[in-house]
């Protein structure tokens, strides 16, 4: 897997959740069902980026307590600014080498992280490690490929103009969001019961601006590509774009996100 460009850059959180971490948040809701973690429990959240999966565990899990890790001090300043929670507690740190012993935690999670990790295998592998016997393992990453048609579009069209852009298209570099990618780093991390599942959630952009904008943050591969461009450029790619969404007959534009979870058990 490639590691993220010079143009990739994560350290404001309010531009994170106005590009693609609002719609984390829904897809942590059904990721947390499909999980079905009882009451009670021990998590760590693992890349916790400015707390959308975090925050859905306080609120809908019941945990007797949280670590929400990041690599960014930044992010993680953001997450803690806006949750006041005694059962959480934030530590900037790395995802190939966490923090603390073995067989600490009952649940173990990451979201929209785990591709962004020079060696995914070594993160999925130290999770494992210290989830305590019986305790879970989980992770969900969008599906870059196909169906996370927000950036479907934004890189179609890119390549469209310049071929180049194949190169820095997440669908193309991030190989392991998909399902036998998955399961594999699980199984060879020595969790059993490993299972993959669809999340299907509906991206619904009011107008163009709200679809576009976000881009202009220069967060992430496809915000970084777009604020790289010349003036020019970057009018070309919008105009692109806009030409290719299929929009509703009030201006609005409904998309589909979908995001890859995998779950498994340490024995």
């Amino acid at each position: 897997m490639n590691a993220p460009s010079r143009a990739e850059t994560w350290a404001s959180g309010d531009a994170y959740e106005g590009n693609v971490g609002r719609w984390s948040r829904l897809v942590a809701q059904k990721f947390l069902q499909w999980l079905e973690i009882a009451p009670d429990r021990l998590w760590l959240d693992v890349g916790c980026g400015t707390g959308a999966l975090s925050q859905t565990i306080l609120q809908r899990a019941a945990p007797r307590g949280i670590t929400s890790l990041d690599r960014s001090a930044s992010f993680i300043g953001h997450v803690r600014s806006r949750v006041d929670d005694r059962r959480v507690r934030f530590v900037v740190g790395d995802a190939q080498a966490l923090p603390g012993a073995a067989l600490i935690y009952d649940a173990v999670v990451s979201g929209l992280m785990l591709n962004f990790v020079p060696q995914p295998q070594r993160a999925v592998n130290d999770m494992a490690r210290v989830t305590r016997s019986g305790g879970r393992v989980a992770v969900y990453v969008w599906d870059y490929a196909d169906k996370m048609q927000q950036m479907r579009y934004f890189w179609d069209a890119a390549a469209a103009l310049d071929p180049a852009a194949r190169t820095l298209d997440e669908g193309r570099r991030f190989s392991i969001c998909q399902p036998p990618a998955l399961k594999d780093l699980f199984q060879n991390a020595g969790l059993r019961d490993v299972t993959v599942q669809a999340i299907d959630i509906a991206t619904h952009f009011r107008d163009f601006d709200d679809y576009w904008l976000p881009f202009l943050g220069g967060h992430g591969p496809a915000a970084g590509s777009a604020v790289s461009l010349s003036v020019e450029r970057r009018a070309a790619l919008r105009e692109r774009i806009r030409d290719t969404l299929p929009f509703a007959s009030d201006g609005s534009i409904p998309l589909v996100a979908r995001a890859w979870a995998v779950r498994g058990m340490k024995a």
